[in-house]
């Protein structure tokens, strides 16, 4: 598999003799070497799906390293402070294909619940099937071309995490802060009678230290609580559903109450947005 996506993904290099950073697209880019380099305390703001093109290169967590040779895909998490070895190929230089994803696109979940890997749990490398290299080398190719709509390169990278999803080593790409995989269990059920209990317990967690860490994070239960489900009512508004039918599917037993309640947030009434 990782030489069947090294034939695929190898045209799409950076020019001869670069080195450092290519772009070849929206957060898709080649990084490359002529000579061996070290990186020391790389922390990346952003989680990135990786796949080394030529030479190889290390990872080094403390005293632990992990080594990827060409067609090895891997992902490198956010906020880990880590050493990075970049080894050119003989006669040949390192070269990576590399691309950030900084949010997951609409329609996939994030981790939700349970323990975070880190440390020695890190995993890194991404096994392979045909599905996965075809996925991949679709969204390198339509993300890197101009005549390819943001549309269609958002499905393609949707295509590779739905993929990646199920294994552990891609996990890094599904997790996010406390407040947005509460904001999320929310979204996909906003009429549930969500309590920080409720939402505790889907998360693994007590709802003391659930409302803690959420004020850590300056976003109160009960603000998103309210956030996501004024906008589940406001989509089912623009889709020219009654101010009935958006308060039922916002979880508001009283119309009145999500009429006042939206009001104060956007300023209008849900009436006028719908037939009433």
């Amino acid at each position: 598999m990782s030489s069947t996506l090294l034939e695929r993904l190898r045209p799409m290099t950076a020019p001869s003799g670069t080195d450092g950073r290519y772009q070849h697209g929206n957060r898709l880019f080649s990084y490359c070497s002529i000579d061996r380099e070290r990186l020391k305390a790389v922390e990346l703001p952003h989680p990135i799906i990786g796949i080394i093109l030529r030479g190889l290169k290390e990872v080094w967590l403390g005293d632990t390293v992990r080594v990827f040779e060409p067609g090895t895909v891997f992902v490198m998490p956010r906020g880990v402070r880590m050493d990075v070895v970049n080894i050119p190929a003989e006669r040949h230089s390192y070269e990576s294909l590399l691309l950030e994803v900084p949010a997951l696109p609409p329609g996939i979940s994030p981790f939700i619940g349970g323990p975070r890997a880190g440390g020695s749990d890190w995993q890194f490398c991404v096994p392979l099937n045909s599905d996965l290299v075809d996925a991949l080398v679709h969204a390198a190719t339509s993300i890197a071309s101009d005549a390819v709509g943001e549309a269609l390169k958002t499905l393609r990278l949707a295509e590779v995490l739905t993929l990646m999803q199920p294994l552990a080593a891609a996990r890094p790409l599904f997790e996010t802060s406390l407040s947005e995989e509460v904001a999320w269990l929310i979204r996909a059920a906003p009429s549930q009678a969500w309590t920080v209990e409720r939402v505790a317990a889907r998360l693994g967690l007590g709802a003391s230290t659930l409302r803690r860490r959420l004020t850590s994070e300056n976003q109160p239960f009960r603000e998103i609580l309210r956030h996501e489900r004024l906008q589940a009512g406001r989509s089912v508004l623009a889709s020219g559903a009654s101010s009935q039918a958006a308060a039922e599917a916002a979880g508001y037993s009283s119309r009145s109450h999500f009429a006042r309640r939206y009001r104060e947030i956007y300023g209008t009434s849900p009436m006028k947005r719908g037939v009433g």
